[in-house]
């Protein structure tokens, strides 16, 4: 039964099961060539000649395995490092003379015999046979004793059982040669072992998923917060007909580290933002969400861009432990001229429609991340949008999708999927963006996060 459970295998891990399947293999060999002994004593011929002998062999020999295996999981559980090497070499120095002394035994019958009749007898050098399993239990015994704080209580005693327990019934049948109850003492003792072992790596799975079941709780939470740290809800400003915006954010991980965000700074300004956090998952998201508060805070104390960047720089670079940095775009939209005033800290070049015009790239001038350096300098520019004008603001997870193939998306594609939708509003347009998007990556993993934003500039004579 012990050895189906540890077939089964539920919840143990693999290098346990392993060594449970091969030592419960021994087990049953040992007790299978045991009884092929016993059955075969008496019967005379050929077969029985040979079949008792080789019985015999095996069942001696598989016992050296045995008590072997289980010097190995003391030694593991033990961990003492180099000297766990020499003690093994000893191991097997003593289970190799163990069993060329059973050989040479089939010659010498110095350990036991078989009459006319196939009977089996125990020699005057029996008790040799016993020598390795004794050493190595007295080496078990005192390896257990030295390291017990390094053993579950549990398994400290049923260790304890299947030491002790074939000790003392090796000490009986050399007292007694006519009881064999070993094999039962062995069995009993083994499954009992197996027993606990199995229970501490089921516990400790129940333990895993219980933390698991925690955490995904505790990242569902963390997701649903981030998500409502930004603007999802459309329209974001529906009193206002002097533009149009949407956007989205499809974090790679449960949580991400880019983040996109726009607000109006006073009746005529609107603050545009997107930007992407170094590094995935929690502590990127988490920076993220430092990066954006502060990055609004002073966009709402009505600094110009070139500023916003300089002043949130420096705060990120005086606490900055970690070393990590983000990319930003920043504008200001001027919702009455169509004016926008702008500065890159690193990001990914904006996309710009003119009204009767077609999707470009505004390869504007890059100043570095923002954490990198402290006491830096940014540079902003400025743009002008007509009303009909759009402007596509996204992270480096979009041009960098990959498909099957290691390809990249691109910006060229990505070009192309915005003049493909060039007249639709700015929601249809981060819509088929996502879907050439999907369509060109196909299976393959989403390694980054996807986040976008598009404004369409009205003007006041709408």
């Amino acid at each position: 039964m012990s050895f189906l459970q540890v077939s089964a295998g539920m919840h143990i891990r693999k290098e346990v099961k392993k060594y449970f399947q091969l030592f419960f293999t021994l087990i049953n060999t040992y007790i299978c060539m045991h009884l092929f002994r016993m059955l075969m004593e008496g019967h005379t011929g050929p077969l029985y000649y040979y079949g008792i002998r080789t019985a015999t062999f095996i069942e001696f020999l598989v016992s050296g395995f045995m008590i072997y295996l289980l010097s190995l999981l003391i030694l593991f559980i033990a961990d003492l490092g180099k000297i766990s090497k020499t003690i093994n070499r000893i191991f097997l120095a003593l289970l190799v003379i163990h069993s060329a002394g059973l050989v040479i035994s089939q010659f010498t019958h110095f350990y036991y015999y078989f009459d006319e009749f196939n009977v089996y007898h125990r020699s005057s050098g029996y008790a040799y046979s016993n020598v390795m399993h004794i050493l190595m239990l007295l080496q078990n015994i005192f390896l257990l004793s030295k390291n017990r704080r390094k053993f579950d209580p549990r398994l400290f005693s049923a260790l304890w059982i299947y030491l002790l327990a074939p000790l003392g019934a090796i000490a009986v049948q050399l007292l007694t040669p006519g009881i064999q109850f070993i094999i039962l003492i062995t069995v009993i003792s083994a499954a009992y072992l197996c027993y606990v072992i199995i229970r501490i790596q089921t516990e400790k799975y129940e333990s895993q998923q219980k933390e698991k079941h925690r955490l995904d709780n505790e990242l569902t939470m963390a997701t649903r917060i981030q998500a409502e740290t930004l603007p999802s809800i459309f329209p974001a400003f529906p009193d206002r007909t002097e533009f149009n915006i949407y956007a989205t954010m499809n974090p790679a991980k449960e949580v991400g580290g880019d983040f996109y965000d726009f607000f109006l700074i006073d009746e005529k300004h609107l603050g545009l933002v997107i930007a992407d956090v170094s590094g995935k998952g929690i502590p990127a998201a988490l920076f993220m969400m430092v990066s954006k508060i502060l990055i609004q805070n002073c966009a709402l104390m009505g600094n110009n861009p070139e500023k916003v960047l300089e002043i949130v720089n420096q705060q990120i670079c005086s606490n900055n432990p970690e070393r990590m940095f983000v990319t930003v775009w920043y504008g200001c939209l001027n919702l009455e001229t169509g004016d926008l005033l702008a500065a890159n800290a690193g990001h990914e070049y904006p996309i710009l429609k003119n009204a009767n015009g077609h999707f470009s790239l505004v390869k504007d001038k890059h100043g570095l991340v923002i954490g990198a350096m402290e006491n830096k300098k940014y540079r902003q520019y400025e743009l002008h949008m007509e009303p009909g004008s759009k402007l596509f603001l996204y992270t480096d997870g979009v041009p960098e999708a990959t498909n099957a193939q290691n390809e990249l998306f691109g910006t060229d594609r990505l070009v192309q999927a915005l003049r493909a939708a060039e007249d639709e509003k700015p929601k249809e347009i981060l819509s088929k963006v996502r879907t050439t998007v999907d369509e060109f990556v196909k299976d393959a993993p989403q390694f980054d996060d996807l986040t976008m934003l598009c404004v369409e500039f009205k003007g006041l004579s709408n």
